[in-house]
Parts: structure tokens; C-alpha cells; sequence
């Protein structure tokens, strides 16, 4: 059984749901430091100018939890992210279908950040396909320092193997040998990211997942895990 554990996302990019794709158990690692200026709380999307910020606000502190964060709802952050979709995507392929998703999750009020992350990831799933079991770390008893909480949490669930982010080899490849103690495969993400149609000139990677939802539709997923 493979697992993926990775911290939640705001509209995440492609390799994201990739890294659920490839898992059979998906954790949410939701019981760790905030990263301040991760992407927890913002992405990217294409505008005729370029790359564009989506930035939920938020209420921080060097000592809060992913699973803690509260959004700043004195700014009128909503309302922007509603006319930057409309703005940009209003004349793809499959903005009418998708819209209605998007638009009802943004006109709801949200005091959690891992609340509003966790929608937008169960409404995309269901747009992809992708029916895998979500758990969250902060359900499952391990203690312990770092790479001892990912490995315990592999035994916990009884996972053979370990789908890490291409990120986490700066600091697991030493640590190979000691998943291998324990009966676990480590393995680490290589995507390849995938080239598909895009409004506004040159092709850019590694935006949120929208970008390729409103453009290619129901082909998404084919071409999420390079399948075409």
C-alpha cells in the first residue's frame, strides 16, 4: 500500500493531485508549523500579463498549526479571487461548467484556512475522478521529531511505501536507509509536467489546477498523469 502525506493547499498545482493519484491513502498533514509564505494560503493563475497571486488573507503567528490558521476576513479577498476566475477564464472551454463550483465555495464565508483548502480539494477530486481516501495527521497518535512522524505514520497505516514530493528529497534522501530499516520504500516524486491548450500566448507551468480544469475539462486527468 502506498501513502502520500502532504500539507493542504489553496487551489492547488498539478503535482499535487498527482501525488494523491499515484497514492492509495492520502494524508493531510495538518498538525505541522505554518509556513508562512508556503502555499498554503495562495496560488498562481494565468492573466493576459502573466502569473497572477491569489492570496487568501490570514491571521498568523510563528506558533500556529496548518490546522489553526484563521483567515483575515476584514479584507475583501473573496470578491477578488471571484473577478480574477471570471476575468481570466470566462471565455475557456469549460468555465460554465466549472464556475458554479468555484463561485459557491468563494461567496461562502470561511473562518479557517484548512476549511477552504479542504473544499476547493474535495470539490476538484470529484471534477477529476479521484475517489481516495483522505485521512488527517492530527487523527493519528504519533510523536516524535520529523522523519520519525512520516515513518511512524506509514506503520501506523500499514503502507509499504512512502510517495514523497519531489521537495522532500532535500532532506529524506539521507534517510533512505532508514525507511528501508522499517519495511517502507521510499520513493519520490518526478513529474513530469504536462503541456495543454492556454489562453494568453506562451505556455506557463506549475499553475493552480484551475487553470488546466477551465481549459481542457473532462480531459483533465488523462493529461494530469501524462497519459496523452
Amino acid at each position: 500500500m502506498t501513502i502520500a502525506i502532504m500539507q493542504p493547499g489553496y487551489l492547488p498545482w498539478l503535482g499535487f493531485f498527482e501525488l494523491m493519484w499515484q497514492s492509495d491513502i492520502f494524508i493531510v498533514y495538518d498538525n505541522v508549523q505554518y509556513d508562512k509564505n508556503g502555499w498554503r494560503n495562495r496560488n498562481r493563475i494565468k492573466t493576459a500579463n502573466g502569473p497572477q497571486w491569489l492570496t487568501v488573507p490570514v491571521k498568523t503567528s510563528i506558533s500556529l498549526k496548518v490546522n489553526e490558521v484563521l483567515i483575515d476576513n476584514s479584507r475583501n479577498w473573496q470578491r477578488k479571487h471571484l473577478v480574477a476566475l471570471k476575468t481570466n477564464y470566462g471565455r475557456t472551454e469549460y468555465f460554465n461548467q466549472y464556475w458554479p463550483i468555484f463561485e459557491k465555495v468563494l461567496t461562502q464565508k470561511w473562518e479557517k484556512l484548512i476549511d477552504l483548502d479542504m473544499v476547493f480539494i474535495y470539490e476538484i477530486n470529484k471534477i477529476l475522478g479521484l475517489e481516495k481516501e483522505i485521512k488527517f495527521s492530527s487523527h493519528i497518535e504519533i510523536q516524535g521529531e520529523r522523519v520519525g512522524r512520516l515513518i511512524d505514520i506509514c506503520k501506523h497505516l500499514g503502507a509499504d511505501t512512502f510517495y514523497e514530493a519531489a521537495g522532500g528529497k532535500n532532506y529524506l534522501e539521507e534517510e533512505i536507509e532508514r525507511f528501508n530499516q522499517t519495511g517502507i520504500k521510499l520513493k519520490f516524486q518526478q513529474y513530469c509536467h504536462p503541456v495543454y491548450r492556454q489562453s494568453f500566448g506562451n505556455f506557463i507551468p506549475q499553475l493552480s489546477i484551475i487553470d488546466l480544469l477551465f481549459n481542457e475539462g473532462d480531459k483533465s486527468l488523462n493529461i494530469l498523469i501524462n497519459k496523452n
